[in-house]
């Protein structure tokens, strides 16, 4: 069986007297995609914060290729092997994309050398068979697609054993959002373990290996790819049986 990356158990974050989070259990095993659904406010962007070491979990137990952890800040995350990619992709656009994949660490101890981070940049994106014409095209001429590649590029450069992607398909057209759904798969077949927020579930039935449904900050279940819609709309919105939540069903079964 694949090693369980993640290990949650009992996570909870307060704000005060808001509880956004309550209880969440979670495991992601490596060369597993696990979408994180939920409605606004379900949980999911606090979830992925206290993963990023943004957020201290006000209670509960984390536990990372089985040792249990704690996270100071984003850099623990980072160096722990924890990476995210958030929906702004924090690209800058008037840099090439060499630039934008080693951003961040021209401050290091040691000199990088252009031809070395051309060659690492080349070599990742080809793994990750982007549909990039030159590393030293600027950002700002790419496409939505493109750009989320460059910005997994750059998260897959610290070597992480999982990634987060916040909404990776948001905005995106027919052809760029294919683009990503196969760039996902391409890091799932790395051996990395994938959290993928998302809201659109025909995306996420695409790519996911699990379905993982946040409610009001706690666990609401969790399904397989092939889960009937009512099942999943029920679980995210907590409706019964009406004619809402009908249309809802047959809106999401007119996408497929």
């Amino acid at each position: 069986m694949a090693e369980t990356v993640l290990s949650l158990r009992g996570i909870t974050k307060q704000f005060g007297a808001v509880s956004a989070l309550s209880g969440i259990d979670l495991d992601i095993k490596a060369g597993e995609v696990v979408a994180l659904v939920g409605d606004n406010g379900a949980g999911k962007s606090t979830l992925v914060k206290v993963l990023a070491g943004v957020f201290q979990p006000t209670s509960g137990e984390m536990s990372f290729q089985g040792k249990p952890v704690s996270l100071a800040g984003p850099g623990d995350a980072i160096a722990l092997g924890i990476a995210t990619v958030f929906q702004d992709l924090a690209l800058c656009e008037n840099l090439d994309v060499v630039a934008n994949i080693f951003l961040g660490r021209e401050m290091g101890k040691l000199a990088l050398d252009e031809v070395a981070m051309e060659l690492r940049s080349w070599t990742l994106l080809n793994e990750l068979a982007a549909r990039i014409p030159s590393v030293r095209e600027p950002v700002a001429s790419l496409s939505g697609g493109q750009r989320q590649t460059v910005a997994i590029a750059r998260s897959l450069l610290s070597e992480p054993k999982l990634i987060m992607l916040d909404e990776p398909t948001a905005a995106l057209g027919v052809a760029q959002t294919a683009e990503v759904l196969n760039l996902i798969e391409r890091v799932r077949d790395r051996g990395l373990g994938v959290i993928m927020i998302s809201h659109n579930m025909e995306d996420v039935r695409a790519v996911a290996d699990r379905i993982v449904v946040l409610r009001l900050g706690r666990n609401n279940g969790v399904f397989g790819p092939d889960a009937p819609n009512n099942e999943l709309i029920s679980a995210i919105t907590g409706a019964a049986d009406n004619s809402v939540s009908r249309r809802a069903v047959r809106r999401a079964e007119a996408s497929l």
